[in-house]
């Protein structure tokens, strides 16, 4: 490993920023990041980082303005202490559903973000599981988008093979008709079939009505997605797998949101149980349902890093 680069952790997922440095065998670099009383961040970097690789590793999850200014405060203090090149590591980016005007006078926040984070002094972005592709090209700089596809697959190999096989039995289902590529692919790795959650909310105020393409009667099903935000397309979507006959239902995402009352729907649903990784700091409440769990992206991560610190390959990790 490089003696040169330097990992600064965000207050966002501090497990995480932790768990990338162990991997890494590499020491957090000391800051000491405080408010004002007006409740201004302050953000110093107590160490030396004049002509070093740097990575600040912060998510911008929940609060997600706090989070993103964090970001951006600790990429201008590197910047004016003369780092050589500053990596923002956004496990998670905030803002990423907004990447289209989806009605007339509204923004595309995912592309202000993005430029927010290059104003600010970062040279490259390493990313995971970005809700759109095309927001890599919202920024000027290089992008590294990583995949959790495998750590997904792995795990869900670990858990469902028998004598090295997994069941003839397996559906791969996509929650949306947006998500079709992503279920495709996974169905693919795993050799399982597809089915496809078609969803309509016929009235303002009425309750989404769940079509399924696909035949589930019987079956195993994995719905599959970037993200679960509120749970309740998920939720909905596995009482109507259950209604057609599944045998069980469960999710597997990338990003585990879970706002409102997202961890209650899971707890309450037909769901045997939600995958996500730890790209977002677990909640108390997420810690604590028995439905939900967390798989490591620190090793992923810190391969990234370390490839990028010696100007190699990232894309052949996959």
């Amino acid at each position: 490993m490089s003696a040169n680069i330097k990992l600064i952790a965000g207050s966002s997922n501090l497990p995480l920023a932790k768990a990338i440095a162990e991997n890494l065998r590499l020491p957090l670099a000391q800051t000491n990041f405080r408010r004002f009383a007006d409740m201004e961040m302050f953000v110093e970097i107590m160490e030396n980082v004049r002509g070093e690789d740097t990575f600040v590793i912060q998510p911008t999850s929940f609060p997600t303005n706090d989070s993103l200014m964090e970001l951006l405060i600790t990429i201008d203090a590197l910047k004016r202490s003369s780092a050589k090149r500053i990596t923002a590591v956004i496990p998670y980016y905030g803002y990423s559903r907004q990447d289209r005007k989806s009605s007339p006078r509204s923004p595309i926040t995912a592309k202000l973000v993005a430029n927010l984070i290059t104003v600010a002094g970062a040279n490259r972005v390493l990313t995971m599981d970005l809700h759109a592709g095309q927001i890599q090209g919202f920024f000027d700089i290089p992008v590294d988008n990583l995949y959790a596809s495998p750590i997904l697959v792995a795990d869900i190999r670990n858990n469902m093979a028998i004598q090295g096989k997994m069941p003839s039995d397996l559906t791969i289902v996509s929650p949306d008709v947006g998500g079709v590529v992503r279920a495709r692919a996974l169905a693919k790795k795993l050799d399982a079939d597809l089915a496809i959650i078609d969803k309509r909310r016929e009235k303002a105020g009425e309750s989404e009505v769940m079509n399924i393409i696909g035949d589930v009667q019987g079956r195993h099903c994995l719905l599959v997605d970037d993200m679960v935000d509120s749970a309740g397309t998920l939720c909905n979507a596995a009482k109507a797998m259950m209604t057609a006959s599944a045998k069980t239902v469960s999710a597997y995402c990338t990003h585990g949101v879970f706002s409102d009352k997202a961890v209650e729907r899971i707890d309450a649903s037909q769901l045997v149980n939600v995958t996500c990784t730890d790209s977002i700091a677990a909640t108390p409440e997420v810690a604590a349902s028995t439905k939900i769990r967390q798989l490591s992206t620190a090793p992923l991560l810190a391969e990234a890093i370390a490839r990028i610190g010696q100007d190699r390959s990232v894309s052949s990790l996959f």
